[in-house]
């Protein structure tokens, strides 16, 4: 029933619907907006003097969001709403409203679970993010329930049966129609009314166990501080006796305060890994009570996976074209290793990341800082506003929020405009750093587009968080080349939101499947990395100069160093989640698997006494689809190549790029999208090809620099 709820991407659509912006949909032009350069770079106090005048409101605009105490009355409305619908919608005739009843109903939930999942996890105030929580799990078990209703599903399959009905539909409301049987489907309708009860209190508990197991992903682990050598304690946050560490410090030049800090943040804890045990029986458990063979089974249908045996081909095919490019970047990691500490050169694990990043600095003379006055927050944003303006006819607005409609004075509301089609929506971008504000990038849908029974178009909201420092006295907020790409990225999702003007929220934007999600965020990601469009945006805050051609190549080469290493880290990651979604009751403990598997994928020896695994927080979101990263990032890549890269600001393939992946979320199977706009069927050797091409170096560019 509502699959596509509550989807948050960490890291983003049925028909275009031309014409569905104009009459009462249409929104002209507001005088309150404000070009979107100036609104990043201009002072946080200047932005909230005029909020503090304007009239008063909840959250994101919802009046009864002023307070925690409103999540309850936002969630009794839709809960009592949603009622209503599921009664109509059991007596309603076959036809396409059925439908459309099934939409509303899913919207109406999805306005309340969506919005209280971004809440929980962001607000400042412990209040809201605890009523948010407690909102979350409460619609989370009534669309268990929903999802195992059986007269309710008898209304949806009186339609799907009645093919006269189902000829006559749009072949977005048929698939829609199917994609929400399918939810029941794997939800268990069709079992007898115990074995539903059983499914509904698996999926209740997973909900529940999923929550923890994120919760404890994060938690810091605590040292007597007397077992660490002195002149490294300073790495580590003091206690009293005891010292936190709550990360790998995996840029710290010292081997010694990584190698401890990987050894103490990855020391196992018997409850967390009780937690991940008892996660990985219940998916198993509840795939199988449903008719699968294992959860990866069931958590790849409508993919463009499809199953788990597709995936492990191209993660066995990926691996065997790196391993002589990864056997050769663990040699250059382990010689400069040597160099730098003599004593002790065995690879390790904490190295891996370091040391490719000495490498690329040495080669390349990459420093960060050399970069960041180019970079500034507003001229980012800016480059993107001039990007989206060429290639698709999009502009975006800051525009003036009102009292109460945000969570932090310094988060910023962003108007999306299309040259002819007006208001697309609103972006809400949380960029900046705060106390207890989590430390990722990530795309948050707060409410999805949809056709209203009105005919006005429902505009999607959605969040970008990410975790930029704040403008100091001398200077606007200042990016480094990775969070300038991850904006890029978060960007990338956002605009597959607003673009996805489905007429079902149930398929909105980025409510798609998860290896197909993250094609337009990774494809932006391209257009960071190309000098064409960097050179349009990056200037020195102070002097105006724009960042020279070479040192744009040096950054997108360096990128190459030790890349088929970092990738094949990806591949075990991916690997591993395979198994552990694959056939149960499992071989052995998830600590062995993940010494075995790291051996045989990844190459690098398991450290004893270590259990990665437990902070392994995609095992949550990306249960059984980790491989997504991976196959987005081929298909990006293939239309990069053949669609951008000779001009990327080419408007009639922005258009079609629109036309063809980004115009239909879920509403059309993925990889039919990526042959409309490929032309062409990829096959697994394709997505590797295109994967490995992207190691090799630019001889250009390596020659003009060397």
């Amino acid at each position: 029933m509502l699959a596509g709820c509550r989807r948050a991407l960490p890291a983003a659509l049925g028909r275009a619907l031309r014409g569905w912006s104009a009459g009462p949909g249409r929104r002209t032009v507001s005088t309150s907006w404000c070009p979107v350069g100036a609104a990043f770079d201009a002072k946080q106090q200047q932005q909230t003097r005029g909020a503090a005048a304007g009239r008063e409101t909840g959250l994101f605009g919802v009046p009864e969001l002023s307070c925690p105490e409103g999540f309850q009355e936002a969630q009794d409305k839709a809960l009592q709403e949603s009622e209503q619908l599921v009664q109509k919608a059991c007596s309603t005739p076959p036809g396409p409203e059925t439908v459309m009843i099934f939409d509303q109903l899913s919207d109406a939930l999805c306005r309340v679970a969506d919005l209280a999942d971004f809440v929980k996890i962001a607000h400042p105030d412990f209040a809201f993010r605890e009523a948010a929580e407690e909102a979350c799990r409460t619609i989370g078990t009534v669309v268990e329930k929903l999802n195992t209703d059986v007269e309710l599903c008898q209304s949806l399959r009186r339609l799907l049966a009645d093919e006269v009905v189902m000829s006559s539909l749009d072949p977005e409301t048929r698939r829609v129609a199917e994609l929400f049987m399918f939810d029941f489907e794997i939800s268990g309708i069709h079992l007898d009314e115990e074995k539903r009860k059983k499914a509904v209190n698996l999926n209740v508990r997973i909900l529940d166990l999923c929550n923890e197991f994120l919760t404890g992903a994060h938690l810091p682990n605590r040292i007597d501080k007397h077992v660490l050598p002195e002149h490294i304690r300073y790495n580590f946050t003091a206690e009293g006796n005891y010292l936190q560490v709550a990360g790998l410090h995996a840029d710290c030049p010292d081997d010694l305060v990584r190698e401890a800090a990987y050894k103490i943040f990855l020391h196992p804890n018997a409850e967390q890994l009780s937690r991940l045990e008892e996660l990985l029986a219940s998916r198993n458990s509840l795939a199988q009570l449903v008719g699968y063979d294992t959860f990866a089974h069931r958590a790849l249908q409508g993919t463009m996976a499809k199953n788990p045996e597709t995936v492990t081909q191209f993660l066995e095919k990926l691996s065997d074209q790196l391993s002589k490019r990864t056997q050769k970047d663990f040699e250059m990691m382990t010689k400069m290793k040597m160099k730098l500490n003599p004593q002790n050169s065995k690879l390790m694990p904490w190295d891996h990341p370091y040391y490719s990043g000495v490498l690329r600095a040495e080669r390349y003379n990459i420093d960060p800082g050399l970069y960041c006055p180019f970079f500034s927050l507003g001229a980012c944003m800016e480059g993107l506003n001039s990007l989206f303006s060429q290639l698709l006819g999009i502009s975006l607005y800051a525009e003036q929020t009102q009292r109460g409609e945000v969570w932090s004075e310094d988060v910023r509301k962003l108007a999306v405009v299309h040259e002819t089609e007006g208001l697309l929506g609103y972006i809400y971008c949380d960029f900046f750093q705060r106390p207890d504000k989590p430390h990722q990038d990530c795309h948050f849908t707060v409410r999805g587009g949809r056709l209203r029974e009105n005919g006005e178009y429902q505009l999607p909201v959605v969040v970008l968080m990410l975790s930029l420092p704040h403008s100091t006295r001398g200077a606007p907020t200042l990016l480094s080349p990775g969070m300038m790409e991850n904006l890029f990225h978060e960007m990338g999702h956002a605009m597959h939101s607003m673009l996805g003007r489905t007429r079902y929220q149930h398929v909105t934007g980025t409510r798609c499947a998860t290896d197909f999600a993250e094609v337009p965020s990774i494809l932006m990601e391209y257009f960071a990395n190309d000098y064409r469009v960097v050179n349009q945006f990056a200037k020195h805050y102070k002097t105006g100069q724009p960042l020279p051609k070479n040192m744009v190549s040096r950054l997108c080469e360096s990128k190459k160093v030790c890349a088929a290493a970092d990738m094949q880290l990806q591949v075990f990651y991916a690997a591993l989640d395979q198994i552990y979604h694959g056939k149960h009751p499992l071989k052995k403990s998830t600590t062995e698997i993940l010494k075995e598997t790291q051996e045989k994928v990844y190459g690098l020896p398991h450290v004893p006494n270590t259990a990665w695994q437990l902070r392994f927080s995609h095992l949550v979101g990306y249960g059984a689809k980790y491989y997504s990263y991976l196959m987005s990032r081929a298909v990006a890549s293939m239309v990069w190549k053949q669609c951008f890269a000779q001009d990327p600001f080419d408007r009639a393939m922005g258009e079609r790029y629109r036309r063809e992946m980004l115009a239909h979320g879920g509403g059309k199977e993925p990889i039919l999208m990526v042959q409309g706009m490929l032309q062409k069927s990829p096959s697994v050797e394709d997505f590797v090809d295109a994967l490995v091409s992207d190691l090799d170096q630019d001889f250009e560019t390596f020659i003009m620099d060397s």
